[in-house]
């Protein structure tokens, strides 16, 4: 096929109408992919749409994008005139094929801007470049950009509204409050699905992961159910992908999220019973006991006085509850993860950091509490004499599915004894330094491979220098 420029700007032409063509014959494309072809060996097009997947065949893209490239970089420089409809088809072939060229994005923007393009039709095309870009810089920029407009468009809409008079007018606001927040919810559901699926596609994928923690801070701030299910979702995945830091990173950022939440929903219980009450809902339900009795738990004695005062020490005690059973959970998960999957340093590296989370929320417990949890102290002999033998049960249902004794001691932290004891059917092991000390030789005692031994006297040596020895 000859070079010369003007049959050059004629398959350009071609391809381009024909890959707008596609979208339009089947607006449901989920997928793009480059077909192995290194020249043309029939008399038509380049472009290929089998159900819901488009392909483009590779003899054409060395002409495609440096014609593309060099007519955007002329009408930025105003020395080529592209018409608006034009820009949008043009930037669309060329960033489905090179996602990572800013200048076509950045004429996204101002398209976007003047109204020329829906900000859905823009995050659908960064989808479709992320099934083959899996990890392209650029196009999680440009998304993130995309959703804050959307936010912003959002915040003005409802603002706007509150000047609006009463009767008719307010429920057309309810109405309008309520169709904004559920397409956030969708914007946010859709936006977990691309992070997942891109994460997927290439491991350990840095942008992706990072992209997702920008969305839940910016999409689903205080809001502890979006956390909470992100967290149980995240279980299977992180199951299945014992090496990917990034994910695990990830799961590392919900949980300490979490913690937050309900240590602030805990705190605010006894200093503002409006925000307890607009923030108990928020708490995310526990698993084990689906009909709420772990949120009736009444202990006996003094200590039930000091940890429920009616209401106010109901919800608190669920808040706290639910943080222990957070760590349980999680310090179970890794556990058999690392005793089923030998010798990878990223489950190791995630015990630390759950450990380590543990021991900073058990002393800002001990410190924000005051006197209220002087007694909880009192747990710390019977932890260094028993180990992790010493911890009791815990409201709720566990994992491990031991059954119930005493009060429950932790380090530095024990829970009162409720009074009805059938609610506590299963105990709860939560970390302790003698139970990690215990797990490590139960490891270095089994056949282990080499790694294993060495990442297991690497986690002991650092129980030894940092958690031991902190002041």
């Amino acid at each position: 096929m000859a070079e010369c420029e003007e049959e050059v700007e004629v398959l350009v032409q071609r391809v381009v109408k024909d890959i707008t063509s596609a979208f339009k014959k089947n607006p449901s494309i989920d997928e793009i992919g480059v077909i192995p072809c290194p020249e043309a060996r029939y008399n038509r097009s380049p472009i290929v749409l089998v159900e819901n997947k488009l392909g483009v065949e590779s003899w054409c893209v060395k002409f495609l994008l440096p014609y593309v490239h060099n007519k955007l970089l002329l009408y930025r420089q105003r020395k080529h005139w592209l018409d608006r409809e034009a820009l949008v088809d043009i930037t669309c072939t060329v960033l489905l094929l090179n996602p990572d060229f800013t200048t076509a994005w950045n004429v996204r923007k101002e398209l976007l801007q003047s109204g020329v393009l829906n900000p859905e039709k823009d995050l659908y095309l960064g989808q479709l470049a992320l099934t083959k870009f899996p990890k392209s810089p650029e196009t999680w920029i440009h998304r993130r950009w995309v959703l804050q407009h959307v936010l912003g468009q959002l915040t003005a809409v409802g603002s706007s509204r509150k000047h609006q008079q009463t009767g008719e007018a307010e429920q057309v606001d309810a109405d309008r409050r309520q169709e904004l927040s559920d397409h956030l919810a969708r914007t946010l559901h859709q936006e977990m699905k691309v992070c997942s699926d891109a994460a997927c596609r290439y491991p350990s994928n840095y942008n992706a992961w990072s992209h997702r923690i920008w969305v839940l801070q910016h999409m689903a701030r205080g809001n502890a159910k979006v956390f909470h299910d992100e967290l149980s979702s995240m279980r299977l995945w992180v199951s299945m992908h014992v090496s990917d830091h990034s994910g695990f990173h990830y799961r590392q950022f919900l949980l300490k999220e979490l913690i937050h939440e309900l240590s602030q929903s805990a705190a605010s219980c006894t200093s503002s019973p409006q925000h307890r009450t607009s923030s108990a809902p928020s708490s995310p339900p526990l698993h084990s006991q689906a009909n709420g009795e772990l949120s009736g738990g009444e202990g006996e004695g003094e200590g039930e006085e000091d940890l429920t005062g009616g209401e106010e020490g109901e919800e608190r005690q669920l808040s706290f509850i639910t943080v222990l059973q957070l760590f349980h959970q999680e310090m179970e998960l890794i556990s058999d993860l690392i005793r089923s999957f030998p010798g990878h340093e990223t489950l190791w590296s995630h015990r630390r950091h759950v450990f380590f989370l543990w021991q900073q929320w058990t002393r800002d417990q001990k410190l924000s509490n005051g006197g209220e949890l002087a007694q909880l102290s009192d747990g710390e002999a019977g932890l260094q004499k028993g180990g992790c033998q010493s911890c009791g049960g815990l409201g709720g249902e566990g994992v491990n599915g031991q059954s119930h004794s005493d009060a429950m001691e932790v380090e530095r932290v024990c829970l009162p004894d409720p009074r009805d004891s059938k609610r506590l059917k299963r105990g709860v092991h939560l970390p302790s330094l003698p139970s990690e000390y215990t797990f490590v030789s139960a490891v270095l005692d089994s056949c282990c491979p080499p790694d294993q031994r060495r990442f297991a006297m690497s986690y002991k040596k650092w129980l030894d220098t940092v958690i031991v020895q902190k002041p």
